[in-house]
């Protein structure tokens, strides 16, 4: 049986194909919310997804103790999915939560989005300005970009991804943004997978005129080089 794309959190059939298993770190019980992400993966680059979130954490990775709490969920989710036959698993979220336990829990690759976001960035720019829920960008987000890292900037009232579907959310992000690129940034790199749940990339590139590196398109990217062909 063919399995049906971006299936939600739950039992569902083992996929009969090649597939791509997204976690969600941001806990949701509608089921075209938490499959967001994998359809995106679907429509840009082909392959077929299944997605599910991890419990409770209604406001999703927003600081250390939150990230604290979801990675031994992040861990047991992944198992689950490889089980089922995910051949590659997606952490859907920019801090790379649990990244190198998960790859050491499962037998398949296993790509954090982050850290992808960081590499497809230094293929763009040289002065990388990091756009995300916190007043530091992610380590492993650090980690990549090294000398290229130019500087972070968390939007205004926004300190978790749930804030950015707020009223002031979108306004906040272009804003802040547009601090980055005036500070010198030739690159932006969105570090929270929530910017990609409202689509404020084209409007990014647009207002500014500068490469915006989405971390969930970032990934699938990374993804259409890791499956089995």
């Amino acid at each position: 049986m063919q399995p049906t794309p971006s299936s939600a959190s739950g039992p569902s059939p083992m996929p009969a194909v090649p597939t791509v298993g997204i976690i969600r770190v941001l806990t949701s019980d509608d089921p075209t919310a938490i499959a967001e992400h994998g359809r995106l993966l679907e429509r840009h680059y082909g392959f077929p997804t299944f997605s599910r979130c991890i419990p409770g954490q209604p406001y999703g990775i927003h600081d250390q103790e939150s990230e604290r709490c979801a990675e031994p969920k992040i861990v047991a989710l992944a198992r689950e999915m490889a089980a089922e036959g995910a051949d590659t698993i997606i952490i859907s979220c920019a801090a790379d939560p649990a990244l190198e336990r998960t790859r050491e829990a499962v037998d398949v690759p296993v790509l954090g989005a982050g850290a992808a976001a960081a590499a497809v960035s230094l293929g763009l720019g040289t002065r990388i300005g990091v756009l995300g829920i916190t007043d530091e960008a992610p380590p492993g987000v650090r980690a990549v970009l090294g000398d290229r890292f130019t500087g972070a900037v968390r939007p205004r009232e926004v300190r978790r991804t749930t804030d950015l579907r707020a009223p002031h959310g979108a306004p906040a992000v272009l804003e802040a943004a547009a601090r980055l690129v005036e500070s010198g940034a030739d690159t932006l790199l969105l570090a929270c997978t929530g910017l990609t749940t409202i689509g404020i990339r084209p409007r990014l590139e647009d207002l500014l005129a500068v490469p915006v590196v989405d971390a969930v398109l970032a990934a699938g990217l990374m993804a259409s080089y890791t499956r089995t062909r």
